[in-house]
């Protein structure tokens, strides 16, 4: 259950299979439980931050929040149905990392206006189908290293919480192996089960920790400001396109699904353009917790996978429409029960898209490369290490390439 799908193994997929109800499985609407709870106990708090920083007010923080998550939740849905592949969408975290430091004097309009142009940047790259010829000349090994280079930390974070809370972290991995043994199909929501429980019985939910943003879209006219396009509107793209389109579709392809860019790049940029207005920054495929819906946790099937993308886009949508209620839930969790709960769903793909990168000899050494360039989470010029993983492996492998030539 645990091998990696082969790229050929595609071909034996329908490419989009009729839908049934009998499709749903307890396993996929866990593990799109557990990736909106990886989604919003993070990046949910860099938004914040940042419309804080910014001086922003209740309202638009709420209708940011909002936006960003209807937007997702809808188009993930569509593309999820679409395609009957488990296409995860989020809003751009390194977008909302951006915002931190460069929202915060900017007049609100003149941002809202930059969100604009970011969207249409990502929707004519969709269109012209730009991103699927980067993405044929990509060789499968170096997808399946980029995608373990990301994985890597999230899953080692897990030993980090180990040493923090080891009554806690260390009792739901043991049961998780003793379940990957006994009861594979349950063994991650046994795991998370026991932590809930360990977790309440010591008192370590965090009571208090709310939401202090109304809920609901807040419109707000666009501005222009070439100032805000700079600084703002195209380095939006361009993170949209190097650091989450790109793993986004890596993460995809590792897995053995193969869609056609264009589509959701296209897709995602206009539902970026739309959101816009109501202070969305942009939304794009997810990278981190598509991993957890794309492998075996989800399904043992690939085929029914998509139902956890089904599922996203409903959760997504109510957490948009619920504005702080369900968002608070998830920032009461301990963070060693997710983190522990993220890696843990995550160890079977990383063992696989490791097992895939370094199984052809003839990539070996490129795809280490990209591994190791991912995994080092470094950051040069502004650009994450996934978009310098891919250029540091694509470059080796055609100087290896070249070599053996």
């Amino acid at each position: 259950m645990s091998d990696f799908p082969p790229r050929e193994a595609v071909a034996r997929l329908p490419a989009t299979p009729a839908f049934s109800w009998s499709h749903f499985s307890p396993s996929a609407g866990l593990a799109a439980v557990l990736a909106l709870l990886v989604g919003y106990s993070g990046p949910f708090l860099i938004i914040v931050h940042a419309a804080q920083s910014a001086g922003l007010s209740a309202a638009q923080l709420g209708s940011w929040i909002w936006a960003v998550s209807v937007a997702s939740g809808v188009a993930g849905f569509w593309l999820s149905w679409r395609w009957k592949m488990p296409i995860i969408t989020a809003w751009s975290t390194p977008g909302a990392a951006l915002l931190l430091t460069a929202l915060p004097g900017v007049p609100y309009g003149e941002a809202v206006g930059a969100y604009l142009a970011a969207g249409l940047i990502v929707t004519l790259v969709g269109v012209s189908g730009a991103f699927d010829r980067l993405m044929q000349r990509f060789p499968a090994p170096l997808a399946a290293a980029l995608l373990g280079g990301i994985l890597f930390h999230f899953v080692a974070d897990v030993a980090a919480a180990a040493n923090q809370q080891a009554m806690l972290v260390g009792p739901m991995a043991a049961l998780f192996f003793v379940g990957r043994r006994w009861f594979p199909r349950f063994a991650l929501l046994a795991a998370i089960a026991l932590g809930l429980a360990i977790a309440g019985a010591g008192g370590q939910f965090a009571a208090g920790a709310a939401w202090q943003g109304s809920s609901g879209p807040s419109w707000t006219t666009p501005a222009w400001s070439w100032t805000a396009f700079v600084n703002l509107g195209l380095p939006l793209a361009v993170l949209a396109l190097t650091s989450q389109f790109l793993p986004g579709m890596a993460v995809l392809k590792a897995s053995g699904y193969d869609v056609p860019a264009r589509s959701p790049v296209t897709t995602l940029g206009v539902a970026s353009l739309l959101s816009a207005p109501f202070g969305g920054h942009g939304v794009t495929l997810a990278a981190i917790i598509a991993a957890i819906c794309t492998g075996p946790e989800a399904h043992p099937d690939p085929s029914r996978r998509y139902v956890a993308g089904l599922v996203c886009g409903v959760l997504y949508i109510l957490l948009g429409v619920a504005g702080g209620a369900l968002a608070g839930m998830v920032l009461q969790l301990p963070k060693a029960l997710v983190v522990t709960a993220a890696g843990l769903a995550l160890f079977n793909t990383l063992a696989s898209a490791l097992a895939a990168a370094l199984r052809d000899e003839s990539h070996r050494e490129a795809a280490l490369l990209t591994f190791v360039v991912a995994a080092s989470g470094v950051s040069i010029a502004g650009l994450g290490a996934p978009l310098w993983a891919v250029l540091a492996g694509g470059l080796a492998g055609w100087l290896l390439e070249k070599r053996r030539v």
